[in-house]
């Protein structure tokens, strides 16, 4: 495998830093899985996943968003965001799909959000219809209006009032704190996020993860989530993606499988041809690093697959 970083400049100048894994050398790239990690954590933390994938002949890119890992650079800084950072961060994944397009034309491009990330995800596909090949939603979650209008609100309130840099106790809790309720008696505050305690143990000393959510970062993601959940923005996905979901049913960020369920459901109701799903027995919030993360990545594998096939034929037929 080749490894390197490197760094774009997304529309407001914003230094962008970007994990890029790559088959050996003289080894042709059949597909780009384009990575979008998720909240206060960072693109290296796939590497794993990036190694098995350029072994099958993928090249591999992900990009740090704003505050968050390289892109912001030091712990004080994690989802420092900006005015508005929810939507850059949205159309920095567009700009890293149009180099990948230069770098590899007429080569397919998956996008694979991971929890936050695929909530930036949707946005992405909503607003950019036609600009990637397929669909991956890993720990993702269905609409909860209420609780995202109340989260929009806490966070304008507590921007203005504590200032939108600051990590308000109460909202961390609420956005992520509270999901380790289900995990009594707790070992660690993330026992939420696996079952493998090294896992959770190594996002723990992670000095670029494991960081307190800014108010500012609340506002803009949940303002985020009510546009994206919206029946008419989810209409905009084009009805012949390939879209494949992967989840945990002891997750709680899908409502222990049943909030994923309602995102499945209402991706076929709005006539999305190819929607596939997994919901893994006992797992929790990050399947990619869980204790079946094998099964996990290889069922990943043989749907990335058999796309890919099907792209080819279709290119062969032509």
């Amino acid at each position: 495998m080749i490894s390197d970083i490197f760094t774009f400049h997304d529309a407001e100048g914003v230094s962008i830093t970007v994990h890029r894994w790559l088959p050996e050398e003289g080894t042709p790239v059949k597909a780009v899985l384009q990575i979008a990690h998720g909240l206060a954590e960072r693109a290296q933390r796939y590497e794993r996943l990036a190694v098995q994938l350029t072994q099958s002949g993928y090249a591999v890119y992900a990009n740090d968003h704003r505050g968050h890992g390289l892109t912001a650079g030091t712990s004080e800084r994690i989802t420092h965001i900006g005015h508005a950072g929810f939507d850059r961060m949205v159309e920095a994944l567009a700009l890293l799909t149009d180099r990948i397009r230069s770098e590899y034309p007429g080569v397919p491009v998956f996008v694979l959000g991971h929890s936050m990330g695929s909530f930036l995800t949707l946005l992405y596909m909503e607003r950019y219809p036609h600009k990637a090949d397929g669909m991956i939603l890993s720990g993702t979650k269905g609409r909860q209006t209420l609780l995202h209008s109340l989260g929009f609100l806490l966070g304008k309130l507590f921007s203005t009032l504590q200032g939108e840099k600051h990590c308000s106790r109460l909202l961390n809790w609420l956005v992520t704190g509270q999901y380790n309720l289900f995990f009594r008696p707790n070992r660690t505050r993330y026992d939420w996020l696996s079952r493998d305690e090294a896992e959770v143990d190594a996002y723990m000393k992670d000095p670029l993860c494991n960081a307190g959510i800014t108010n500012e970062f609340i506002m803009y993601m949940t303002k985020g989530l009510l546009e994206a959940y919206r029946s008419d923005r989810l209409g905009r996905i084009p009805k012949s993606l390939p879209v494949y979901l992967f989840a945990g049913d002891k997750d709680p960020v899908g409502g222990m499988g049943k909030s994923f369920l309602w995102l499945v459901y209402e991706l076929q109701r709005q006539g999305v041809h190819d929607v596939t799903y997994r919901l893994y027995s006992g797992g929790r919030h990050e399947m990619l690093n869980e204790t079946n993360r094998d099964e996990v990545t290889g069922d990943l594998l043989r749907w990335l697959e058999a796309r890919v096939n099907a792209t080819d034929a279709v290119k062969t037929e032509m």
